[in-house]
């Protein structure tokens, strides 16, 4: 069988594609980039904003538009919210959250799909290069056990669950046999990782650590409460990657309160203090929620004061859209649509400036940067990649072939600003055998 994998989302949707790649691979069957000429399309869904519905929604109808005689299977988050409205879409099989982990088997079975041995992935082959990806997202937990009045993925995911550390490394060795350089812990709530089996995500990398010798180990979307001193002092370790996506979605407390959120404005500025003091170089993230019920000008600036205080490397910003089954749906004093805009429209202006200002500071030194895949532009083949701490660089390879060097982690001066790639461009130090991260 042909299938194409298709997702909309986070990061921890990306993880659970690039398993079921293996997945399929192992049972012979091909993936394929193109809806055309796929016999199965598989997309796992998102349901975290109105948007992503919609979207979700849009992606199912053009799959089955483009090729009528595809089956489609739907998971995800809108299919387990929306079961009926998933299946009136007309695909073959809806899977739920809590079926997904069984996703390749349960398909095989309802669908009778057809296993070919004999065209199955081949030892040291990556499945996830088929998928045009170059870092692997390891699932490592899934669940929240917070309610955030604003959050529908807390209830389309469940209760936490962590998945064994002895798995986890098994699967990154498995992963840096085939050639991936770098691995992404993901998770619903990932620092809380250990909370059903007397561990800790502290503990999961420092196993990871331990047992792989993968040359990149990044993290993603951790809550700010989850970090400790203990956490802190993992980033001696040269492979841990020193960027951290740490959401805020407000910074003003009394927002933060409707919100349901743990911490308060006073500790994320101190968080990111000692992060920034005891990890030089370190890049921190955010997310933002713009126009929240109820939230006035008085707390807007805050948030917009909070943001030019804080020197983000880059945000991730969110118009508030109510999602029926959360707490935040019911709430009163809707911002109106207009000023939802103007907000937004400001804060990405902050957001652009203070990105470029991180990219400046780079400018000039050097940095170990993984390679992962070539671009064209006009005559010129570029190659792109990322710094440890999650910047884009772009370089002109004069001389070499840019395939031969995707994958490897190689020094580079970073040069200039690139505006149309919002990163860094870079030309390669005279020693590119260096592979160390």
């Amino acid at each position: 069988m042909r299938i194409q994998l298709k997702t909309l989302g986070c990061r921890l949707n990306e993880a659970e594609l690039e398993t079921w790649a293996r997945d399929f691979k192992a049972k012979g069957h091909d993936l394929v980039d193109a809806s055309e000429t796929a016999d199965l399309v598989v997309f796992n869904s998102c349901a975290v904003t109105q948007d992503a519905v919609r979207k979700s929604r849009h992606q199912v109808r053009k799959a089955a538009r483009e090729n009528p005689g595809a089956k489609i299977v739907l998971a995800g988050c809108y299919a387990s919210l929306n079961p009926s409205e998933a299946e009136s879409l007309g695909v073959d099989l809806v899977i739920t959250n809590q079926e997904k982990q069984h996703l390749v088997e349960i398909t095989s079975q309802v669908l009778n799909l057809k296993n070919m041995p004999s065209s199955a992935t081949l030892p040291g082959e990556s499945a996830l290069f088929k998928l045009g990806r170059h870092r692997a997202f390891i699932k490592v937990q899934d669940g929240c056990r917070y309610r955030c009045t604003y959050c529908i993925v807390t209830v389309a995911r469940g209760e936490e669950r962590s998945r064994p550390a002895h798995a986890v490394v098994e699967e990154i060795n498995q992963l840096h046999a085939e050639g991936i350089q770098e691995a992404v812990l993901t998770g619903v709530h990932l620092g809380g990782y250990g909370s059903d089996a007397k561990s800790s995500l502290t503990r999961l990398i420092e196993r990871v650590l331990e047992g792989t010798k993968i040359p990149r180990i990044r993290l993603g979307s951790l809550e700010p409460w989850d970090i400790g001193d203990d956490f802190i002092e993992l980033f001696q370790h040269p492979r841990l990657m020193p960027h951290l996506h740490l959401p805020v979605q407000s910074g003003s407390d009394t927002v933060l309160r409707r919100m349901a959120r743990r911490g308060r404005e006073a500790d994320y500025r101190d968080l990111v203090k000692r992060l920034r003091h005891q990890i030089p170089g370190i890049n921190i993230t955010t997310d933002l929620i713009v126009g929240f019920p109820g939230e006035s000008d008085v707390e807007w600036n805050e948030t917009l004061q909070f943001v030019k205080d804080m020197r983000f490397g880059d945000l991730h910003i969110f118009t508030f859209s109510p999602r029926p089954g959360t707490l935040a749906a019911g709430m009163k004093d809707p911002v109106p649509g207009p000023v939802k805009k103007e907000r937004s429209l400001t804060l990405h202006a902050v957001a652009a400036t203070q990105k470029r200002e991180t990219l400046a500071r780079e400018i000039g030194g050097y940095q170990p940067v993984l390679f992962e895949g070539v671009r064209r532009d006009g005559d010129k083949t570029l190659l792109q990649g990322y710094t440890p701490n999650y910047l884009k660089v772009t370089i002109e390879p004069r001389g070499q072939d840019p395939a031969s060097l995707s994958f490897q982690i190689l020094p580079t001066l970073l040069s200039a600003l690139d505006e149309r790639e919002q990163g860094l461009l870079g030309t390669l130090s005279a020693a590119t055998s260096t592979n160390q991260g």
